[in-house]
């Protein structure tokens, strides 16, 4: 039997959540549990009701999205852990590509390329990530400069989380970027599937837009110490 695959959907008051929830329902691959976690929405949540009896639906009190993907990781049976933020979405066959390239190559967290969409679900520039064709030592380099992961494409085995942590809410709006880099200092590779599978959002309420000061602090903060161990820990594999 295929392996089952959980994707996590985090939501706070966002109005693109049906989109999110109904592009995990398409996908392609069936083995998949849909877990939403409502962070003390107060608005938008009608939305959610449609899908009420296909996805897993816990709500908590707000703590940020470190705080809603913990909670849903935690509640999650499968193998393989998706987040999906609710104001993106995954094309059909975005989970069967991604766990066949993992099953193909022996691998325990891989990503992908994604296009970027506006409000509208119109591509405003497609392929807008890096694309890797060293695996081995490029998204190593990469991270010694900058960021070179969409949190939305990752998919990574659960297990890794018993053993490294869950994400650190103490990084409210840049998780995702201590977290990867934790993967890598702890000696996971970080395989890149050169496909676009997922859409993300660009519009003014999404945190990307509202938060950049907040982040560039915190990113400052992680790289100051997370590099300094990641370039200690680099070698060929």
């Amino acid at each position: 039997m295929d392996p089952k695959v959980s994707i996590v959907i985090p939501f706070y008051n966002c109005s693109y959540i049906d989109q999110a929830i109904q592009s995990a329902l398409n996908q392609t691959y069936k083995n998949i549990e849909i877990i939403v976690v409502d962070d003390g929405s107060t608005i938008a949540t009608e939305k959610i009701q449609p899908f009420l009896g296909r996805v897993l639906y816990l709500r908590k009190e707000n703590g940020g999205t470190a705080t809603a993907l913990n909670h849903g990781i935690h509640a999650a049976t499968g193998d393989y852990i998706a987040w999906l933020s609710s104001d993106d979405y995954f094309l059909p066959e975005k989970v069967f590509k991604q766990i066949t390239f993992m099953q193909n190559n022996n691998a325990e967290v891989s990503f992908t390329n994604f296009d970027i969409i506006n409000k509208n679900n119109q591509v405003v520039s497609p392929w807008f990530g890096e694309r890797f064709s060293d695996i081995e030592n490029g998204v190593y380099q990469a991270f010694l400069l900058r960021n070179p992961v969409n949190g939305c494409t990752v998919v990574m085995k659960k297990n890794i989380m018993d053993k490294i942590g869950y994400f650190n809410p103490y990084h409210r709006y840049t998780h995702d970027y201590e977290m990867w880099f934790r993967l890598l200092v702890n000696g996971y590779k970080m395989y890149y599937l050169d496909e676009s599978l997922t859409k993300f959002r660009q519009h003014d309420e999404s945190g990307t837009s509202k938060f950049q000061p907040e982040m560039i602090k915190e990113m400052a903060i992680i790289e100051n110490h997370y590099r300094p161990l990641l370039k200690k820990s680099m070698k060929p594999f």
